[in-house]
C-alpha cells in the first residue's frame, strides 16, 4: 500500500483540508481499481505514519468514506473497501413485483422475513385501503435481496379479505394474489428521498444516514378496489428509477 499512501501525496496548501485530500486519494484508488472490494486499509496508526498525517485527520477522512458507503468498518477486524453494488434501473411504467424484476434480469431473489400476520389496522392503513369497522389488515415486512445483496425493505399492507393467510406468502406476493384472481392492474406510486435510520440501515447492510429512496405504492383491482398499500425503502446506491416521457397532444400543451 506504500505506493498509494505516502506523505508526498499531500499538500499543506492549495488542495483543501488534509482529511479531504486523504478522502479523495482513497476514493480515486477505489475508482481506478488500485483498491479492490474487500481490500483492507492499514490500521489508523499505521496509515498516519505512512501519510505523515495526524490520527485525527486520518480518522476524519476515513469516516467520511464510511458514511458515503465506499468503506465499511467491522468491529475488531478493521476497515475494508465496500463490496461493489451493481446499479439497477427500474422502469416506473410497469406494475411488476420485485421477484419479477429480478427474474427478468436473470438474478436470484431472497427474502428475509421480519414479520407477517393479521393485525388491527393503523389509521393510515384504514385510509389507504378503505377498510370498514372491524376489518383486519394483513401485514408483510421483509428485506428483499438479490444475489446475496440486500436491496430493499418492503412493508406491505392488504385487506384481510384480499390476503386472509399472510403466512402463505413465500416468495412473490403478486403470484399469490394472481392465484386468487386478485392481482392489481394499476397503481399510484410516490417516490421521495430519505436518509436511512439506524434500524433500516442495519437491515440493508449500510451505514446509518446514507441516501435511500422511499416508495409508497397504492395498487388497484380492475374494479377500482384498493388491494395493496406498500411502503418500501430502497438503497440509493443500488437503484435508478426511470420513466419514459412523451410530448403532450398539441391541444394540451401550455405556452410556458
Amino acid at each position: 500500500m506504500g505506493e498509494i499512501f505516502n506523505a508526498s501525496a499531500f499538500e499543506e496548501t492549495g488542495s483543501g483540508p488534509l482529511y479531504l485530500q486523504l478522502q479523495r486519494l482513497i476514493a480515486d484508488a477505489i475508482a481506478q481499481g488500485r483498491l479492490q472490494p474487500g481490500d483492507s486499509l492499514p490500521p489508523e496508526r499505521e496509515l498516519a505514519a505512512m501519510t505523515g498525517l495526524s490520527r485525527v485527520t486520518v480518522r476524519k477522512g476515513v469516516a467520511e468514506l464510511v458514511a458515503s458507503g465506499q468503506l465499511v468498518q467491522k468491529r475488531g477486524s478493521g476497515t475494508f473497501v465496500a463490496p461493489r453494488v451493481e446499479k439497477l434501473e427500474q422502469a416506473l411504467s410497469l406494475l411488476t413485483s420485485f421477484t419479477e424484476d429480478m427474474a427478468r434480469r436473470g438474478r436470484s431473489v431472497e427474502s428475509r422475513w421480519i414479520a407477517r400476520g393479521l393485525h388491527a389496522p393503523a389509521p393510515e392503513e384504514v385510509m389507504a385501503l378503505g377498510l370498514g369497522v372491524g376489518e383486519k389488515v394483513a401485514r408483510l415486512e421483509r428485506v428483499r435481496s438479490s444475489d446475496g445483496v440486500p436491496l430493499a425493505i418492503e412493508r406491505a399492507s392488504l385487506p384481510q379479505a384480499i390476503l386472509p393467510d399472510p403466512a402463505g406468502v413465500d416468495a412473490s406476493l403478486y403470484a399469490v394474489l394472481e392465484a386468487r384472481g386478485m392481482r392489481p392492474v394499476r397503481a399510484v406510486q410516490r417516490i421521495s428521498a430519505a436518509n436511512l435510520g439506524a434500524k433500516d440501515a442495519e437491515l440493508l447492510g449500510v451505514v446509518p444516514g446514507v441516501a435511500g429512496l422511499r416508495i409508497e405504492r397504492i395498487s388497484y383491482l380492475p374494479s377500482g378496489q384498493v388491494v395493496e398499500f406498500t411502503r418500501s425503502l430502497y438503497r440509493g446506491d443500488a437503484y435508478d428509477f426511470a420513466v419514459e416521457l412523451k410530448l403532450a397532444p398539441e391541444g394540451e400543451r401550455s405556452s410556458g
